[in-house]
């Protein structure tokens, strides 16, 4: 987030909308962000085990170089169920008979005595996993990569991780993607969106090997995608996707299957990039701590975006301003009776602190994604509370946080978009910004809570329904009563 000179009080065209929200279900049907909240996708919110089943049996796969231990048990598990679901759909969707990948390869990362090449390339001191189309194999580090996103996310997780290598082998068999460098961000795109389409089939419960729930399990491998970002857009290394863009992939192929992932391409990608920003300019560092200065600046930047008749008052002597009609939520609050915004500020800065890249393990895969646009958005998103209010919505249902999320995406595109017209003291939003927004929703959801602080399980509906104001504006978010 940066001080700006400008800001676009418009909407964003609801074609993107319609390309990649979670629109429909599998077979096509519509499905509206407040249809019901307590379902994802079409399928229900679930809670219950994650990762192998009890039971499960052994894989038949074999790896060159394995060492048998648990980590490469759990891959081997995981290429034996995305095999099975490829050799499934793979003729639905492409026509041609599904060909298994050649081979997988398992090494360790951390052994300094490594001597594995993969791709005609060694292996040595690498934390990668990675399909390569020279031999058709997919290969991984299970000393080092594996092991961390195991213990950071979930087992589910590394299923994540593998169905996305498998994609890359999807769109090699089906030749959907070319070799121009501008082009291996939409490959990414596809493996990512692949990869969703997979975990759907694990969530329907389809899977020999695994199994997920759809709330702390669908929570965790979207978590894992956002760790596993590009941070640095500026970086000519930066090729996966931001954490919005690779979140976006998953549940495309989640929600829309197969036949969704393959209409990735270039323009629909520039299409869904929209006027958000993609690289930071020279010597800047996207961070705006929040004060009580700033924030009363970024109130009169949502007086434009989002105006409501009586602005709210802004209160900083905490979160807890006495509210007989509402609970107090950490570390803002809205207060309908009088129409204010409490602020805990110490709070609400440590929300926003940026995350240090290194989470202990050397790899920089932090659980959540931290900034201080995960304080603004969150700020925001009880600036909405008093927009329904105004429209006679009700702040206590599970669609008031759906829509708070929505209204939220609404306010962050704007932010996003600057125009011409110089606005004195209004905000734009910096690369990033989007990325502690998405991770602020799947770890706690404060930004999409209802006046109370009660927001829905799904971190996937949270997203969603953020996306969708982002891409869709205002319009989108509709009303839900």
């Amino acid at each position: 987030m940066n001080l700006g000179r400008s800001i676009r009080c418009a909407l964003l065209g609801l074609t993107a909308a319609v390309v990649v929200s979670c629109a429909s279900t599998l077979d096509g049907t519509p499905v509206s962000i407040y249809a019901d909240p307590f379902r994802v996708a079409g399928l229900p919110t679930t809670s219950g085990p994650n990762g192998l089943r009890p039971g499960a049996p052994a894989p038949t796969l074999t790896a060159d170089n394995a060492d048998d231990g648990a980590i490469d048990t759990l891959a081997l598990s995981a290429l034996e169920d995305i095999e099975a679901y490829w050799k499934e759909e793979y003729p639905k969707y492409f026509g041609d008979q599904f060909e298994p990948v050649d081979g997988y390869l398992s090494w360790d990362a951390s052994d300094r005595n490594n001597r594995e090449e993969f791709c005609e390339e060694s292996t040595r001191g690498v934390a990668n996993a990675a399909y390569c189309p020279l031999d058709r194999k997919i290969a991984w580090d299970r000393g080092v990569l594996l092991p961390a996103i195991e213990e950071q996310f979930s087992d589910i997780a590394v299923v994540m991780v593998l169905a996305h290598e498998y994609g890359h082998a999807i769109q090699d068999q089906a030749n959907l993607v070319g070799n121009r460098r501008d082009e291996i961000i939409v490959a990414e795109q596809q493996a990512d969106c692949f990869g969703g389409a997979f975990m759907r089939h694990v969530a329907e419960g389809r899977a020999a090997h695994f199994t997920m729930n759809t709330s702390d399990g669908l929570n965790s491998v979207l978590a894992a995608t956002v760790s596993i970002r590009d941070s640095d857009p500026n970086s000519r290394s930066a090729v996966h996707g931001s954490a919005f863009e690779r979140v976006t992939a998953v549940q495309i192929g989640f929600t829309d299957g197969p036949s969704a992932c393959g209409k990735i391409d270039l323009s629909e990608l520039e299409m869904r990039r929209e006027d958000l920003p993609q690289m930071f300019e020279q010597d800047e560092s996207g961070e705006l701590p929040p004060t009580e200065d700033t924030l009363e600046s970024f109130t009169k930047a949502l007086e434009l975006i989002l105006p409501v008749a009586t602005t709210p008052e802004v209160d900083f002597s905490g979160s807890d301003i006495g509210c007989s009609d509402a609970k107090a939520t950490d570390p803002v609050s809205y207060c309908p009776e009088s129409n204010t915004l409490g602020v805990d500020l110490p709070s609400l800065k440590k929300r926003g602190t940026p995350m240090t890249m290194d989470s202990g393990d050397g790899l920089g895969l932090p659980v959540t994604v931290t900034g201080d646009y995960n304080a603004y958005v969150v700020f925001a998103s009880r600036y909405t509370l008093a927009k329904q209010k105004e429209d006679g919505d009700s702040l206590t249902d599970p669609k008031t946080a759906l829509r708070a999320a929505c209204l939220s995406g609404h306010v962050t595109a704007v932010l996003g978009s600057p125009t011409d017209n110089p606005t004195a003291d209004t905000f734009r939003l910096s690369p990033g910004d989007l990325d502690e927004a998405v991770s602020g929703l799947l770890t706690d959801g404060i930004a999409a809570s209802d006046v109370n602080g009660d927001t829905v399980p799904s971190g996937f509906s949270r997203v969603d329904a953020f996306r969708t104001g982002v891409l869709g504006g205002e319009e989108a978010c509709g009303r839900y009563a």
